[in-house]
């Protein structure tokens, strides 16, 4: 049997404020992701999706719990440079806000998360463009974010992502501001990453995207409700 490339096991996150009053934002999740899928966390606002992606990042962390990824438990490792190699390396995420760097190309932008790789400046930079020109933005290597749409920044997020060849692209809404043609078009793009062997965890509340994952983990009132489903039964 394929062994799942995440998992994790009864996963509790909560916040307090300051009289100490605890909000529940995850209860005892388990979930299991497998190599080269696309996996969509959906639904509603408020129930614990984003915050699920960055544990997944290894971003937030829990105090009673279990994450294996590759098969290693990874829950307590305190080695903060094996984590940062995990999050650079194994795993990138698309943000839901770009934060891209204003008086940085969209070039050097990409080029940003070079740092763990094994190669000269201009290797970084012929890789950078390569990638540009995957997402279709070839001909503005040396535009800034203001001087591009809101389209256009978004593939410079995506093409970011991409500079280290992560195992695992873990998407934050990535259609959020985006109308159904685009939305369209953004889908079609990261279908090419899965094409080229890319796991992807994407969260989203849209139907019209939701639809392209191999499989929906449906997220209610801060838990796992469904592992599997299809979008006819909950709409």
């Amino acid at each position: 049997m394929e062994k799942p490339l995440i998992k994790l096991e009864n996963v509790k996150k909560s916040y307090f404020l300051t009289n100490k009053e605890e909000i529940p934002v995850l209860k005892w999740i388990d979930l299991k992701i497998f190599k080269k899928e696309f996996v969509v966390l959906m639904w509603e606002s408020g129930s614990g999706k984003s915050t699920l992606l960055n544990i997944i990042w290894c971003l937030h962390w829990v105090s009673s719990w279990q994450y294996f990824f590759e098969n290693e438990d990874i829950s307590h490792l305190k080695d903060d440079d094996m984590l940062s190699y995990i999050r650079n390396r194994k795993m990138w995420f698309i943000f839901q806000q770009f934060h891209l760097i204003p008086k940085l190309t969209a070039l050097e932008n990409v080029m940003l998360p070079s740092l763990y790789l094994n190669m000269n400046n201009l290797e970084k930079e012929n890789k950078a463009r390569l990638i540009l020109e995957k997402v279709w933005l070839g001909d503005k290597l040396i535009n800034r974010p203001w001087e591009l749409s809101w389209w256009q920044q978004q593939r410079v997020s995506i093409a970011r992502s991409l500079m280290n060849d992560p195992e695992i692209l873990l998407a934050d809404e990535p259609t959020w501001a985006l109308d159904s043609e685009t939305s369209v078009e953004v889908m079609k793009i990261i279908m090419e990453l899965k094409n080229d062997w890319k796991t992807i965890v994407m969260v989203t509340h849209t139907p019209l995207v939701a639809k392209y994952a191999d499989r929906i983990i449906f997220l209610k009132d801060w838990k796992v409700e469904d592992c599997n489903y299809s979008l006819g039964e909950h709409l």
